[in-house]
């Protein structure tokens, strides 16, 4: 094994004040999902249109990544993340004021777009100062507030929602992005302007953007149609291919010059990277999803109960993210994924079978197991991306990645939010039919408890659909570990 590189002091300064400049935006993300049923019920919406709040907001962040490495070329790097900051706390605010669900989703979009300046540029900058003997470990500090978040942010956000009102989720935000540009503007050092003549692709951004789109549209489409077989989704999934064809060819001619150049994806350890990071959206942000309208819609808990009921995977997470980045830089990201991806499986399957009656300490059991797994997922996976790369393609490489993640994370919250959706629409079509044709025989006295319990049975099976698209999700992300980097077989 190789020996661990101790980190420079100057390094970690400058890792902990912007990873506490994206405290904000990871609280954010993870609080609004143990606030998907309230703000339904104050917009009079359903939780298929606000979670387009979510996906909008993941979508947008996608968006921005490209933005934030021009912003980056063209400006002071400091300079940058302070208006990504002010920009994040605007969105906040309009958020918190929003009168209607449509408003709310374009303010989230703001966030999004604030978040994707962020996030990007301080993993950009750390990169290009840490150096690769201690990527790992860099890597597991800028991943902090992604554990920190599914920690903290769902007994935050039902709290907020217990004693005040769902405004506060995003006011909140207001205060922490102040202290953050205090902090950005003491301690943060100055990085001068890379290079002023870059250009941004606009097209090719455009097609991405377009692909990425459709194809979640078409996929949310059929939550609401109950089929797949529609019109819309058809035409959108087209759309989607042909943008994505389309944004091939473009960067085929542009080549380096494509705001994700096509060169990257000959390095092994980067389409490995990728396709994980793509794959991790549905374990992580589709289940982020899920879990807290499990626990609110199945198991009838509370919100500030279903959001303490989710510490024991934050925990876990927590409990991960200790080792993984060592681990990564000692024996390399293909284990360390590999190792993460089956115990996210073990964690998650179970609650294919959980019922109702199911004791809650079982479930804590499975979700530390879960959180040990989905905390050791990430932190590889975006470190192993580098590998092997020219100083100057880093930049391009950071892009790529970002872009790919996000668009994972809004793919795999709409793919389990369609799937839970269209599943008990369906049941629940062909259980109002066979009702009609009277093929239940049911006293009149008892069918209204019949149909109610009925009811909770298909609420139940739709959500234990959801889990088992996850599981299977966390099995997929192995294939992608034969592409990641093996340390243990370079020092034999």
């Amino acid at each position: 094994m190789e020996k661990q590189t101790k980190i420079p002091k100057s390094t970690m300064i400058i890792a902990w004040v912007v990873v506490f400049g994206a405290m904000a935006p990871l609280l954010d993300s993870t609080m609004i999902n143990i606030a998907i049923n309230n703000l339904a019920d104050s917009f009079h919406s359903n939780v298929t249109t606000v979670q387009w709040a979510v996906t909008g907001y993941l979508l947008a962040t996608g968006v921005a990544v490209p933005f934030s490495s021009w912003l980056l070329n063209k400006f002071d790097g400091k300079a940058v993340f302070i208006f990504g900051e002010v920009l994040f706390g605007i969105g906040s605010i309009f958020s918190a004021l929003a009168p209607n669900i449509q408003l709310l989703i374009v303010a989230r979009l703001i966030q999004g777009f604030a978040g994707g300046l962020i996030m990007p540029l301080l993993t950009t900058l750390i990169v290009q100062t840490a150096g690769a003997a201690v990527m790992g470990q860099m890597m597991a500090t800028v991943g902090l507030p992604m554990i920190i978040g599914p920690l903290i942010g769902p007994v935050i956000g039902g709290i907020i929602i217990k004693f005040m009102s769902w405004h506060w989720i995003f006011w909140i935000n207001v205060p922490v992005v102040l202290i953050s540009l205090a902090l950005i503007i003491w301690k943060m050092p100055h990085y001068p302007a890379q290079n002023r003549e870059a250009k941004m692709d606009f097209v090719g951004i455009l097609l991405l953007i377009t692909a990425s789109s459709a194809v979640i549209y078409s996929l949310v489409n059929v939550a609401h149609t109950d089929c797949f077989n529609n019109t819309t989704s058809i035409n959108m999934l087209l759309l989607g291919v042909i943008a994505l064809i389309s944004y091939v060819a473009w960067a085929v001619w542009r080549k380096e010059q494509a705001v994700v150049p096509l060169q990257l994806f000959k390095f092994v350890s980067f389409d490995g990277s990728g396709l994980g990071l793509f794959i991790a959206g549905t374990i992580l942000n589709g289940a982020m999803l899920l879990l807290p309208l499990y626990f609110q819609d199945v198991r009838d808990m509370s919100i500030i109960n279903a959001a303490l009921a989710l510490l024991p995977q934050g925990l876990g997470m927590l409990f991960s993210r200790t080792l993984t980045g060592k681990l990564t830089d000692q024996i390399g990201a293909k284990y360390v994924v590999l190792g993460s991806a089956v115990i996210t499986f073990i964690g998650t399957l179970p609650f294919y079978w959980f019922d109702q009656q199911i004791s809650y300490w079982i479930i804590a059991v499975i979700l530390f197991i879960r959180g040990i797994g989905a905390g050791g997922i990430l932190t590889p996976l975006m470190a192993d991306a580098y590998t092997g790369m020219r100083s100057e393609q880093i930049p391009a490489a950071t892009i790529g990645t970002r872009i790919i993640q996000n668009i994972g994370s809004a793919f795999g919250s709409a793919l389990i939010s369609t799937v839970v959706t269209a599943y008990s629409n369906h049941q629940v079509n062909v259980f109002e039919h066979h009702l009609k044709l009277g093929k239940f025989h049911v006293s009149s006295a008892h069918m209204q408890a019949f149909i109610n319990s009925h009811l909770e049975g298909i609420r139940l099976a739709s959500f234990q659909q959801g889990f088992l698209v996850i599981a299977i999700a966390a099995l997929m992300i192995i294939l992608p570990t034969l592409l990641l980097t093996n340390k243990l077989k370079t020092a034999k």
